[in-house]
């Protein structure tokens, strides 16, 4: 600081402070890259043998891919003019529930599952899916979490199988599976006649316990030893299913989930940014604000258009 001697003392200040502000931006990257070293040191702490008897399960919404797939699909199919704006508004709602709260809401999710059939009763099982892929491409491809993407081709370099499963529609699953070069999905099953959607479910939807029954059923056909398979999700609701299997990861956890999972020691991971589980409602406030406000704007034009 002798050096700064012959400045003013205004001058003086303002380059202690540039000196400090250096200083203390050093530091933070210094810690940073530390910090990324020993990330990198604990990924490695849990790599995937190869194994006949094992396979991975993963669940989808907020765990391979950045919100609810159903609402992406629900995007699509507005915009392919499936529905109308103000099932559109029902769509946004209940999307901005799941980011706002980071958890499934069984209310919301059968509100959606419901839309979804009628939406969907009297088009043909084909249709979906062509239009299913086109949908991957124009809203789900750039959600999908890297993070969690790069656990499940560690199973697959491994020689293992690697399963969706879902609550979202086996159609929208197996698209996704599909595009990311997994073995398959399971997923809710809706009724069609003849290749053609009734509007009613087969069974239940795919969620919580019905999971670990549906993952429990494909293991015994697939000739799987569960203790030595893997699953990951983000959601308590899906404790079952990861309590099924020996070697459970816990990803983008919400906060039940995260604690259950401290308390058994199973892995985590989160992929989020800010470290949203902690204070998931705070950051995620600026999505809803920006649905909220896309909502807006799709009305506006909408009535603009009539």
């Amino acid at each position: 600081m002798a050096a700064l001697g012959w400045l003013t003392p205004r001058r003086r200040s303002a380059t202690a402070r540039s000196v400090l502000a250096g200083e203390a931006s050093a530091e933070a990257a210094r810690k940073s890259s530390q910090e990324q070293a020993l990330s990198g040191e604990a990924e490695q702490q849990f790599p995937v043998h190869g194994d006949d008897k094992a396979a991975a399960f993963f669940d989808v919404d907020n765990t391979v891919m950045q919100g609810a797939a159903l609402f992406h699909f629900g995007r699509g199919l507005y915009k392919r003019k499936f529905f109308e704006t103000r099932d559109l508004a029902r769509f946004t709602w209940q999307q901005a529930w799941f980011r706002l709260a980071g958890v499934e809401d069984p209310e919301h999710m059968q509100d959606a599952q419901n839309s979804a059939l009628s939406i969907v009763k009297g088009h043909r099982v084909a249709e979906l899916m062509t239009i299913g892929e086109e949908i991957y491409d124009e809203y789900m491809a750039e959600r999908i979490w890297p993070g969690t993407r790069a656990l499940a081709q560690a199973h697959l370099d491994a020689g293992q199988k690697v399963w969706l499963v879902t609550a979202a529609p086996v159609e929208i699953a197996t698209v996704i599976a599909r595009r990311l070069g997994l073995t398959g999905a399971l997923g809710t099953v809706a009724e069609s006649i003849d290749g053609v959607y009734t509007g009613k479910l087969v069974g239940e939807p795919l969620h919580g316990p019905a999971k670990a029954e549906a993952v429990r059923a494909l293991a015994t056909a697939e000739g799987l030893d569960l203790s030595r398979c893997a699953a990951y999700s983000d959601s308590h609701n899906d404790i079952p299913m990861l309590s099924l299997v020996g070697h459970p990861y816990a990803i983008n956890p919400d906060a039940k989930l995260r604690k259950h999972a401290r308390q058994f020691d199973w892995r985590l991971r989160d992929y989020r940014t800010a470290r949203k589980a902690a204070k998931v409602g705070l950051p995620a406030a600026a999505g809803v604000g920006a649905v909220a406000g896309g909502t807006a704007a799709a009305i506006a034009l909408h009535r603009r258009r009539r």
